[in-house]
């Protein structure tokens, strides 16, 4: 049995958040909104209940473990790890195992992150290039109802934003078990008329790992800003590179012998190297009686990963395989706004169009023997370019109602050499996507959602054209759809008619054409069963005092496959439900930190529900005092009750070298045991 990783269209699970500070993606702009002393009031202009925008004030009292987890300020986004550090991290949004980042459209600065026709996984998310405290906000949309994004938009899309600046000069080191240590600095003189932004930082970790994990990593940022008579221009270049030893998924039967230890290891040699160099620009400024922004990225990227999620049933040659990718991306994004007034109502038209083109080198899959290469099962060079379109417009039709008609076209070309000549070809596609939101308030400090639209995800080229199995060569295979449709409704409200309490509540819903399913080591995609989901979504956020903010989050989904099958109905690896609890405090003495329950429950493991996985719950605490302006050190305690639950549960056949055949068992991946950590922090 080949391990399988079922992936697709995603659905969405939360409404505005914990982390939403009464703010909002508006149809215009994003408006970052900062808590001062008490809640800030139903600010922005949002076409859903299911976005927001998180400040860095709540970032930087979340104590997060791994970089990838800050994107769990996003409510209802589970981020787990399954492998080594260095991997892209699993996602979970609205009912669904979005695998490392299918249908979570990701984005840096506008700059997109998810990697298509990637060798590990179709939609690949690796965000371990992003530095934390550079972060300036964190912007979210879930569903299908927001005509800017486009591919792998249809569970939601995440945009985070560097700061153009920091105050001084920054420099933090931190320590902890199990071989942990950062550094970062940063600092922006001005330079000129503008201001440069440098960081830099570099990071160590072991972890409690049998297998020491080695993970290290260096991250570099560089950013000239420069504000101009109507707007501004900025440059921005970053750099990544890490490598590592995977701490894979581990089958429970060699747990529960005492074969190996829950932190042990089958395959000593599995392990990783990436690589992302990028480069943008971004300008914006007023252009015929509205506001253009334009954007242009390239990025150079690269990943080696070895793993062996089997184990022996190659009982000669063992069953690990590297997957490799190399390519460049190369991008723009224009968008237009302008308001006016039409007949008495004031409108705000948004135009906007989007290229990316990404001309991969090599994207590869081989089978290996302790990291060396004795077998080729595919090795193709993919040329894939999107071309898109947008437009929208938001018209006030009184005090009381407004509404968002949007429609998006995206036209796709796929073009495949492959070393196995059948597989070669090419393809293009293309999709109509219309939009629509009614927003009904405010009255009373409330106001009413109703929202519909279509989404979609590409399929990986290489399915696109793909007529044999390259493991055989001979085996016929059937040749996935380019674009897959994905349609969502969603009906919210949210309010702040309590005080110092901002309340939303979201009921959502989801139908795929078909799932996403990605054989990791086969190399192949298939087109797998039409699906719906449907979920309830609850929120909480309360400012009682300026230096004290609790915030709460409740998901509930259910996900289920469409048409009839003897196998079953049940989505493997669709969450069911998700809770999350968090206290954040910047008190005027100095004392600051902030405490998070996360837990996240069962799943079934197979289409008929036989084998599920059971709950995760965990919390963490983080606690500091400034000692002035200029230093603050602080301390987190990670997994504070030293949880045995589990990060990734999955259900498939493995062989161990002391099998005579092939086992079907659960197999797992643990949460970190407890740990602690201590920051130093200095700005000059």
């Amino acid at each position: 049995m080949r391990y399988r990783v079922a992936t697709g269209c995603g659905a969405v699970l939360l409404a505005t958040s914990s982390a939403v500070l009464g703010g909002g993606i508006p149809t215009s702009v994003l408006e970052e909104v900062t808590v001062v002393g008490q809640l800030a009031r139903l600010n922005g202009s949002p076409v859903s209940a299911s976005q927001g925008v998180v400040t860095s004030e709540q970032l930087e009292l979340r104590p997060t473990l791994r970089t990838g987890e800050m994107l769990e300020v996003v409510p209802g986004l589970i981020v787990t790890q399954h492998s080594g550090d260095g991997k892209a991290n699993q996602y979970f949004l609205r009912g669904f195992n979005l695998d490392h980042g299918t249908d979570l459209a990701t984005s840096v600065d506008g700059v997109p992150v998810n990697m298509p026709t990637h060798g590990h996984g179709q939609g690949y998310t690796d965000i371990n290039f992003v530095i934390p405290e550079l972060v300036e906000s964190v912007a979210y949309r879930k569903g299908t109802y927001y005509a800017e994004t486009g591919n792998f938009s249809a569970a939601g899309a995440v945009d985070l934003r560097y700061r153009k600046k920091v105050d001084g000069a920054l420099a933090v080191f931190e320590g902890g078990e199990n071989d942990f240590m950062r550094g970062l600095f940063a600092a922006s003189p001005e330079v000129g008329p503008g201001v440069l932004l440098v960081g830099l930082e570099y990071a160590h970790i072991d972890g409690p790992w049998v297998l020491e994990e080695n993970f290290e990593k260096i991250n570099g940022l560089v950013r000239y800003t420069q504000p101009l008579a109507t707007g501004q221009f900025s440059v921005t270049a970053q750099g990544y590179d890490g490598d590592w030893r995977s701490t894979d998924q581990i089958p429970q039967r060699a747990v529960d012998s005492g074969q190996i230890d829950r932190f042990g290891f089958v395959d000593p040699t599995d392990a990783g190297a990436s690589h992302r160099y990028g480069l943008s620009v971004d300008w914006d400024g007023a252009v015929a009686g509205g506001t253009l922004s334009a954007l242009a990225y390239a990025v150079d990227y690269r990943l080696n990963l070895f793993s062996n999620f089997s184990y022996f049933i190659d009982q000669e040659n063992g069953d690990q395989f590297e997957q490799f990718d190399d390519r460049r991306i190369y991008g723009t994004d224009i968008a237009w706004r302008n308001g006016f007034e039409l007949a008495g109502r004031p409108q705000e038209l948004l135009l906007g169009v989007q290229v990316r083109s990404d001309d991969i080198d090599k994207v590869g899959l081989y089978r290996t023997i302790a990291r060396e290469r004795f077998q080729t099962i595919r090795e193709d060079s993919v040329t894939q370019t999107s071309y898109s379109a947008y437009a929208s417009i938001d018209t006030r039709w009184s005090d009381l109602v407004r509404t968002t008609i949007g429609l998006r076209g995206d036209a796709f070309e796929f073009g495949v050499d492959a070393s196995l000549l059948e597989n070669a070809g090419s393809a293009s596609d293309s999709i109509v996507s219309p939009k629509f939101a009614m927003v009904i308030g405010p009255w009373r400090q409330t106001e009413l959602f109703l929202d519909v639209g279509k989404g979609f995800h590409s399929n990986d080229a290489r399915g696109t054209t793909i007529t044999v199995d390259p493991a055989d060569g001979v085996t016929p295979a059937d040749r996935v759809d380019p674009l897959v449709d994905a349609l969502g409704a969603d009906i919210g409200i949210r309010t702040a008619i309590i005080p110092t309490m901002q309340l939303s509540v979201s009921v959502w819903s989801l139908d795929l054409d078909s799932e996403l399913l990605f054989v990791g080591d086969a190399g192949t995609t298939e087109a797998s069963r039409a699906s719906e989901r449907r979920g309830v979504e609850l929120a909480a956020i309360w400012n009682p005092v300026s230096w004290l903010i609790v915030d709460a989050d409740l998901a509930w989904s259910r996900a289920r496959f469409t048409d009839d099958d003897p196998a079953g109905d049940r989505i493997p690896g669709a969450i069911e439900n998700v809770a999350s609890l968090g206290v954040a405090i910047d008190h005027p003495s100095g004392w600051f930190g902030g405490a998070r329950f996360r837990h996240f429950g069962e799943a079934p493991l197979i289409e008929d529900n036989s084998v599920r996985s059971s709950p995760t719950t965990l919390v963490n605490l983080e606690a500091g005092y400034r000692f002035s302006n200029r230093w603050r050190v602080s301390a987190g305690l990670y997994n504070v009750f030293d949880s045995k639950d589990n990060d990734i549960t999955y259900f498939y056949e493995s062989q161990l070298a002391n099998e005579t055949e092939p086992v079907e068992d659960i197999h797992f991946h643990p949460v970190e045991p407890r740990t602690v950590r201590v920051r130093v922090g200095t700005a000059f």
